[in-house]
C-alpha cells in the first residue's frame, strides 16, 4: 500500500509538471524550454514521399511541448482532437491567447473526422493522432496485449494509413531536466494497402505500437499518464457496475464505452 501511495504521488507529481510546463510553453514563450529532436530529418525524408505523414503520440511526457517544437517542418499539422462540454483544460496556445497554430479535426464530427484525415494525408500534409485512447463504444478498437493484460487500442489511424499508404510515425517526449525535454521516433509503422478489411487484420500493427509505449512506459514510469481504464477487466467491471446500476433505474444501456 505505502508504495502504491508513492507511486501515485510520483505519477501526480510529473503531470502537474507537465501541465506547468505547458502553460510556461504558452505564457513565457517555448524559448523557455529546449526540446532536443535529432530525427529531424527523418521527418523531412518522410514527408518527401508525398504520402503526409501521420504522427502517432500518447498521453506521455508533454505532448504539446512536443508539438510546438515541429514547426520547423513548415507543413501544416492537423490535430485530432476531442473537446468535451465542460472542459476547462487549457492547450498552451490558450495561455498564450492566439489562435490554434494546428488546424482542428472534431472526432464526434460526420464519419468520425474520416474523411478530413484522409484528405489532410492526401495533400501531403501531417497528421497527429492519439495512438492510446479510444473515444467511444468498443467497436473500433482491438485488445491488445500491453504491460500484462490486455488493453484496449483505437485501429481507425491504422485503417486510414492502409488507405492512403501513409507512414504512422510514433513520436514520445520525456522530460530529460527542469527545463528539458527530448523528442524520440520510437518506431516507423507502415500498414500495407492490403492487409485485409477485418479489424483483426490490423492487430499485428497495433500490437506494434503498443510495443513502443510498453518500453516508453518501462523507462519513464511516472510520465506516462493514462488515468482511464484501458484494461479489459478493468472496463468489464465498470460495465458490470453500469449494468446494475442501469437495471435498477429501468434504463438498459448498451454499448457504455
Amino acid at each position: 500500500m505505502a508504495q502504491r501511495l508513492a507511486d501515485n504521488y510520483r505519477l501526480c507529481l510529473n503531470l502537474g509538471k507537465a501541465l506547468i510546463d505547458r502553460a510556461v510553453i504558452g505564457i513565457l514563450g517555448e524559448e523557455k524550454l529546449t526540446i532536443e529532436f535529432r530525427d529531424k530529418e527523418k521527418l523531412f525524408d518522410l514527408l518527401k514521399e508525398g504520402r503526409g505523414l501521420i504522427l502517432m503520440t500518447s498521453h506521455v511526457g508533454c505532448w504539446q511541448a512536443a508539438m510546438s517544437a515541429l514547426r520547423f517542418l513548415q507543413t501544416p499539422v492537423h490535430l485530432l482532437l476531442l473537446r468535451e462540454e465542460g472542459d476547462i483544460d487549457r492547450h498552451y496556445f490558450e495561455h498564450a491567447g492566439i489562435e490554434s497554430p494546428y488546424r482542428i479535426i472534431d472526432p464526434t464530427g460526420y464519419l468520425g473526422g474520416v474523411l478530413e484525415m484522409m484528405q489532410v494525408l492526401r495533400a501531403g500534409e501531417i497528421l497527429c493522432v492519439m495512438g492510446d485512447r479510444f473515444l467511444s463504444g468498443r467497436k473500433g478498437s482491438l485488445a491488445i496485449d500491453f504491460l500484462g493484460g490486455k488493453a484496449l487500442f483505437p485501429i481507425s489511424s491504422f485503417k486510414i494509413a492502409s488507405a492512403t499508404r501513409a507512414p504512422i510515425v510514433v513520436l514520445y517526449s520525456h522530460k530529460s531536466g527542469p527545463y528539458n525535454y527530448a523528442l524520440d521516433i520510437y518506431d516507423i509503422i507502415r500498414v500495407p494497402s492490403d492487409v485485409g478489411k477485418h479489424d483483426q487484420d490490423f492487430l499485428p500493427y497495433v500490437q506494434k505500437f503498443a510495443l513502443t509505449l510498453e518500453s516508453y512506459t518501462t523507462a519513464y514510469p511516472y510520465q506516462f499518464f493514462n488515468f482511464y481504464n484501458m484494461w479489459i477487466e478493468d472496463l468489464q467491471i465498470v460495465e458490470k457496475k453500469r449494468g446494475i446500476l442501469n437495471e435498477h433505474q429501468g434504463k438498459p444501456e448498451e454499448n457504455s464505452y
